[in-house]
């Protein structure tokens, strides 16, 4: 009998994900804090910082929607791209003073936790699933 993870999907939920866990929730606090900035800072770091934290954890579900190995590793990796465009918003945040140092210091601490979260991830699913 062939194990796959696309079985073992049955029971297994995204929810049970760290990394998946930790992007989402680092997604909605971003979003509570930028929503309170003035229209300038809002269209234009604003956005692109939403769009890059949620593109973590919105990788990280579209590769555990996939059925072969090779696709789901690839969003999987996507997410490290959104991961780095995140670290670079979030340094420009402080610098603009959009961020107090606290904040910055939150979501800095939680994007460092993502790409060890992430080689587990892609780990994991190279060696469970066959296919």
């Amino acid at each position: 009998m062939r194990t796959t993870l696309g079985v073992m999907d049955k029971t297994r939920k995204l929810s049970d994900i760290s990394a998946y866990t930790i992007a989402f929730d680092l997604g909605n606090y971003v979003w509570r804090l930028v929503v309170q900035w003035d229209y300038l800072s809002k269209d234009t770091v604003g956005k692109q910082f939403i769009r890059s934290t949620d593109s973590v954890s919105a990788n990280i579900a579209e590769g555990f929607g996939r059925w072969s190995k090779k696709d789901r590793i690839k969003f999987y990796r996507y997410s490290f791209g959104s991961l780095y465009e995140s670290l670079d918003w979030n340094q420009k945040a402080l610098i603009r003073n959009l961020l107090t140092s606290d904040q910055h210091a939150h979501i800095q601490n939680e994007l460092r936790k993502l790409p060890r979260e992430l080689n587990v991830l892609i780990k994991y699913t190279n060696e469970i699933l066959t296919i």
